[in-house]
């Protein structure tokens, strides 16, 4: 990885063009099997839910279909939860916690909720292992109606029809120790702006939706996902990635400006989850477990809370 200002695609201070973004697509190289690691997974669940192609990227010549995956007893007069995970393809917890709670867990919630998962929002990003699409654009800063990046418009058009009555939407990511070294430097280069260097928390944390941040409902996803993982501390300035923690491991963010997954629909709860890979502190079922256990704690507290949800 890269861990210099000097990103070695473009010229410093001059956004990419066609050119840069080109050159940088030669350097990406296929890693892991979406079919195998993934999409297998997502088949394997049609004996319980309804599974379906909401979509497909084309990047040619490969082509990647998109599947969410439905409650089969799809009631109106039940809540809905939203769950999503491989916005950003690298983000490895994101993809297999998604699947270890539909695998494990969403049986319990049969019969009580309308679920509709997206478990790898972005396959060729994750089989790459790269945070960016084959365009060199961050699915998670172009959710919106008009959106170039092909995911991003994909989702955008899936869950769009849910804005207004979306319960709980839990969209499932992690940071990693290549943010500050490979991807905010391709980040600076690509923008055409200097790299500042940040800092990595040392494990797991929330970002809440600041249009409705919903503090109760933060702390008991927190509560939960502390039994299983540590949660990140913020750094001497108060800070966690820049972002002034609000309370106990939960930053937040204006979703639906900066285009992120958690702000499609209008859902009154809704998070991002943040899990720490690097940290020596965890290991990847440890990370799987963080994401089950989230997603798990935020449809409960949907459910307990409907009243206020509704408000």
């Amino acid at each position: 990885m890269i861990a210099n200002a000097l990103y070695p695609i473009g010229t410093p201070g001059q956004p990419w063009g066609a050119a840069e973004v080109a050159e940088w697509r030669t350097w990406q190289r296929r890693l892991r099997s979406y079919g195998d690691e993934v999409q297998d997974r997502i088949m394997a669940l049609r004996a319980n839910f309804e599974v379906a192609e909401y979509g497909r990227l084309e990047y040619s010549p490969e082509s990647y279909p998109l599947f969410f995956v439905k409650s089969r007893d799809w009631n109106e007069a039940l809540p809905v939860m939203l769950l999503t995970g491989g916005v950003h393809g690298y983000e490895t917890s994101g993809v297999h916690g998604a699947l270890q709670f539909l695998e494990h867990d969403a049986a319990r919630y049969e019969g009580r909720i309308n679920l509709l998962a997206v478990p790898c929002v972005s396959p060729w990003g994750y089989e790459r292992i790269h945070r960016w699409n084959a365009d060199a654009l961050d699915p998670n800063r172009n959710f919106r109606a008009d959106s170039p990046a092909q995911e991003s418009a994909a989702l955008w058009r899936l869950l769009s029809p849910l804005r207004d009555t979306a319960c709980m939407h839990i969209d499932l990511h992690e940071t990693t120790d290549t943010d500050e070294s490979e991807y905010r430097p391709a980040l600076a280069a690509r923008d055409g702006k200097p790299f500042q260097p940040g800092t990595i928390p040392d494990g797991f944390y929330l970002c809440a939706d600041s249009a409705r941040p919903e503090p109760d409902f933060q702390q008991a996803v927190i509560a939960e996902v502390a039994k299983v993982t540590h949660i990140a501390p913020a750094d001497p300035d108060g800070t966690i990635i820049g972002s002034p923690v609000v309370a106990h491991g939960v930053i937040e963010y204006d979703c639906r400006k900066l285009g992120l997954c958690a702000g499609i629909t209008d859902a009154p709860y809704r998070t991002t989850t943040e899990v720490y890979p690097d940290s020596p502190r965890a290991t990847p079922a440890q990370c799987n477990d963080a994401q089950a256990a989230a997603v798990r704690a935020a449809i409960d507290y949907a459910l307990a809370y409907p009243a206020k949800a509704s408000a």
